[in-house]
């Protein structure tokens, strides 16, 4: 066919792709392809707008030539020169990626011209068609509403928002950015651009720099006149940041010479091929959209079956019964290539490793299991042993009918790596860090652990065999009859390889069924986002995180541990001269008997045994008032640190590393707060100086130091923004002592005559109200009377009623609704509201406290996300997290940059899903031992 010459009187149409493509998923639900369960809600949506824009664009103004142009992938020209540009971007949704080439497809199937180019952005390739269409005598319009684009219009080149069916000219240009298209660059350069990750010039937003580049013509001029300005800070900034705002110029021009394989010929508008077109709508199963396209080509509808496939069928046990008879064991590379073939079929997998224990750095992988169609699973045994279970003497060569571990690995990992193909786990992290072990990446993936967890916090746990039971009706085959238990008990290389495919391979086709249930349930609880950016891209920070670890100095640990063993040996003399008495300190019932039959302290119940009850509550009322449980408290708080760290970190340290390997839960908390286990970090005491000491131990290797950085009360913080407290909105933006400040405010007492005994108490009562702290509860903190800290918490109220009104709201809702809710939509459920007795009263503190610090979690969440893009130039690592603190070792060379970035990322966290009133702010420390850096 002969191509017309594009020139005058041509008109050309360029539809920026991913705005159609992201418009249609954030705006229509979840949809799945019936027959397979192929995520469609996205193509769906997209084809609807394609048709829609050939229906409506006839007539004298109708396009001669037009084209979708899309991103090609996320690495251009600009991360080679600023690596950073768009690292703050959020990873596409899981359920999105399959989707993107559905839509070239989809355009091709409309006849229309499809073009995107390595290397550049769909913008780029938009710029220069628009330009050369212009320079050849045409005309052209940009459907997009990116203000990106908005450099091009004029002189015959002009935008049309399609979503607000309007057009945007020279008028429209200068109504967004207060300078006319010509100038745009320069006010973007300027301005810097947060989602694009632009730095711009810090300080200076959209209508400053407009005003100043009018002020002076152009962004040169200005940059050599920055001294001229009155405002010492803005001069400031544009004579100090001229690089970095000549470099965001460079970031947002963009590019109209991009190099393409095509003309504007090529691009001449072509009428769809009604069978091509039909077939595709059919193959997608849009039976709406084929009958109405097929009506209007007067052609016939292709027939489109409804038969649903099993896999996609709402998955129960009465529709798909779980038969584990029917599990294949894949014992050679011929049966393990047809699974191969199915999963690049599906575009998906469930995947799950069978492995000798549970500690995933020292552990030795035994079998993998995979699951492409609910009741179609496959178990490949790779390491199991010979012998049974019971033999003494069973052997430990390998047993027969398995294929070598490399042979299956080198099968595998090409899927497993696929960034085309979904890889769905339960608790994904444990196994990725396994097969990372082996040399394989695994990438991308679904957690249906984590989906639970975004979706019922508070509710129920997330455990498989938890979820199996509530969401499938199905209880799975126990470990412990395979395993044994006590002395007996086998690790999985020893189990039977027919027994052990039955259940590893169910294990598999369960974690698929739930997602499958999972999946399209994420929109309807309004929680993707929650998912997509707080859940999923945390686990593999967590995983590198984890199995890098940190080094641990045994010899200080093992001096510790006789430090506290002759403390205790102190506090126990001590304790035996205030009884009168020798007794075992250990033994809560001797305790007991001292404390209450001999002493006479009031307080004292018995349980069931008949012996008195001496926990840490018992204990620290009575600390308020004598001195013996203050001394027993100590010395338990001793003993714990000596048998829970200083004697047991030793044993954690990894023999082949020298380092200790913890790993963290992501839902170890309900309100989205990191628990970290085997061993636990999260909890070293640092109140006491005892606690504090522990850190001493853990250390960077030679040349480096340790980096903490920790956020400067973001709780409070976060209160003051959630509460709407003006006087400590104030307080943070003066950089007062918030706790001085809080002292000040209750009891009267001026700044210059605070004494630290005063402040203590005010920031006892500031963290206090954080958590729904009782009048008891304080009294135990402050070991003062119960009268004297409920006075306290009183006056608090009386000088705060922002916070009891936020209090007497939030359990009102959660009253109501079941659930309350972070700042970033994570929704912490709250099933015992309505209980009665003390559990009520928990459960009002949690409900109070959980968006507060799930508010908190969810801010260094992010931070973390964003953290290994950001000094992915540096050679820094990220190893721990503790709360509120992050923790890095660096080379000592490099300790001021990395805090630049960190503290940049930590800060700007919340950005820009929530904006806070209150600033967060980071401390940084640096130091040869994690104490002297925090």
């Amino acid at each position: 066919m002969s191509k017309t010459e594009f020139g005058k009187g041509c008109h050309l149409h360029l539809i920026d792709g991913s705005a159609f493509i992201f418009r249609a998923y954030h705006a229509l639900p979840p949809l799945t392809r019936k027959s397979d369960g192929l995520p469609i809600g996205a193509v769906s949506g997209f084809c609807n707008m394609l048709q829609r824009y050939v229906e409506g664009n006839h007539g004298p103004d109708a396009p001669t030539h037009v084209a979708v142009i899309f991103d090609k992938g996320s690495h251009t020209f600009r991360n080679d020169m600023y690596d950073l540009y768009k690292a703050n971007r959020e990873a596409m949704p899981e359920d999105l990626r399959p989707q993107m080439p559905l839509t070239r497809e989809a355009t091709h199937a409309f006849n229309i011209a499809c073009e995107e180019k390595e290397g550049y952005e769909a913008d780029d390739i938009i710029a220069t068609l628009a330009v050369q269409a212009r320079a050849a005598g045409g005309r052209c319009t940009i459907i997009s509403s990116d203000k990106d684009l908005m450099q091009l219009v004029g002189d015959g080149v002009e935008m049309y928002d399609a979503m607000k069916n309007k057009r945007i000219d020279r008028d429209g240009v200068f109504e967004k950015f207060g300078v006319f298209p010509e100038r745009v660059v320069d006010v973007q350069a300027l301005a810097g651009d947060s989602v694009d990750n632009v730095p711009g010039a810090p300080g200076i937003g959209i209508k400053t720099a407009a005003l100043l580049i009018n002020e002076y013509g152009d962004l040169e001029s200005l940059l050599d006149r920055a001294e001229e300005i009155k405002q010492p800070k803005r001069r400031q900034t544009l004579v100090d940041k001229r690089d970095q705002i000549e470099l965001s110029k460079r970031l947002v021009q963009l590019d109209e010479k991009t190099p393409l394989d095509f003309t504007l010929e090529d691009l001449e508008v072509r009428d769809p091929d009604p069978d091509k077109l039909l077939a595709f709508l059919a193959e997608m199963e849009f039976r709406t959209l084929t009958k109405r396209i097929a009506d209007q080509l007067g052609a016939e509808a292709p027939t489109i079956t409804d038969k649903v496939a099993p896999e996609a069928e709402a998955v129960t046990v009465e529709d798909i019964p779980f038969d584990a008879t029917k599990y294949e064991c894949v014992r050679d590379a011929v049966a393990l290539l047809k699974w191969v073939d199915q999963i690049r079929e599906h575009g998906w997998v469930a995947v799950d490793t069978e492995t000798t224990g549970l500690n995933e750095m020292i552990v030795d992988l035994v079998g993998i299991s995979l699951c492409v169609r609910a009741g179609t699973a496959c178990y490949i045994p790779l390491t199991h042993r010979d012998g049974s279970a019971d033999d003494l003497f069973g052997s430990d060569e390998l047993a027969e009918g398995q294929m070598p571990l490399n042979e299956a690995l080198d099968i595998l990992k090409p899927v497993l790596e696929d960034p085309a193909i979904l890889k769905i786990g339960q608790n994904m992290k444990y196994d990725s860090k396994i097969f990372k072990r082996y040399g394989v990446s695994v990438a991308p993936i679904d957690d249906t652990m984590l989906m639970s967890s975004a979706m019922h916090a508070g509710e129920h746990g997330h455990g498989m065999d938890t979820l199996s039971d509530r969401y499938l009706n199905h209880t799975p085959i126990p470990i412990k009859p395979l395993l044994g238990s006590g002395k007996s008990a086998i690790t999985f290389d020893k189990v039977p390889i027919d027994e052990a495919t039955a259940y590893a391979a169910e294990d598999a086709d369960i974690t698929l069924r739930l997602w499958q249930h999972f999946k399209p349930q994420l929109h309807r609880a309004q929680v993707t986002t929650v998912y997509e950016t707080l859940e999923r891209p945390l686990v593999p920070v967590l995983a590198e995180m984890e199995m890098h670890g940190i080094k641990v100095d045994r010899e200080v640990l093992s001096r510790m541990s006789n430090a506290f063993a002759q403390k205790m040996a102190g506090l126990e003399a001590e304790i035996h001269e205030l009884s009168g008495e020798t007794f075992n300190v250990g033994s809560p019932a001797q305790l007991g008997e001292i404390l209450f039959e001999k002493m006479g302290l009031e307080g004292g119940k018995k349980g069931k045994t008949g012996k008195y009850s001496t926990g840490a509550d018992i204990l620290e009322d009575l600390a308020t008032e004598h001195e013996l449980p203050r001394r027993v408290l100590d010395w338990r708080q001793l003993s714990k640190l000596k048998s829970t760290y200083t004697d047991a970190l030793q044993t954690h340290i990894n023999p082949d590393t020298g380092r200790v390997h913890t790993s963290y839960s992501i839902t170890g908390a309900t309100t989205g707060r990191l628990a970290s286990t085997d061993p636990n970090l999260q909890n070293i005491p640092v109140r006491t100086e005892e606690g504090r000491r522990i850190r001493e131990a853990f250390i960077p290797e030679p040349g480096n130091v340790l980096l903490s950085l920790d956020y400067s009360q973001i709780e409070l913080r976060i209160l003051a923004h959630i509460a709407g407290i003006d006087a400590l909105k104030q307080a943070f933006a003066d950089g007062l002592d918030i706790h001085a400040m809080t002292a000040s405010e209750m009891f009267d007492v001026p700044l210059d005559e605070m004494t630290s005994d005063i402040r203590r108490q005010a920031k006892a009562i500031n963290f206090g109200v954080i958590y729904g702290i009782s009048g008891f509860g304080l009294a135990r903190n402050l070991r003062i009377p119960r009268s004297e800290a409920q006075g306290f918490i009183d006056r608090y109220f009386e000088r705060f009623p922002g916070i009891r009104t936020y209090m007497d709201d939030t359990v009102a809702f959660a009253k109501e609704h079941g659930y309350v809710q972070t700042l970033f939509g994570r929704k912490i459920h709250t099933p015992e509201m309505s209980s009665k007795g003390p559990r009520a009263g928990f459960a009002k503190r949690a409900a109070i406290n959980a968006p507060i610090q799930g508010t908190a979690a969810d801010v260094i969440r992010r931070a973390m996300i964003q953290m290994p893009a950001a000094i992915a130039h540096l050679p820094a690592r990220m190893l721990l997290q503790v709360h509120d603190e992050l923790l890095f070792e660096v080379p000592a060379d490099h300790v001021d940059e990395t805090i630049d970035v960190a503290r940049c990322v930590m800060e700007g966290a919340s950005d820009p899903a929530v904006k806070l009133d209150v600033k967060l702010t980071v401390d940084a420390g640096q130091g040869a031992n994690w104490a002297e850096a925090h």
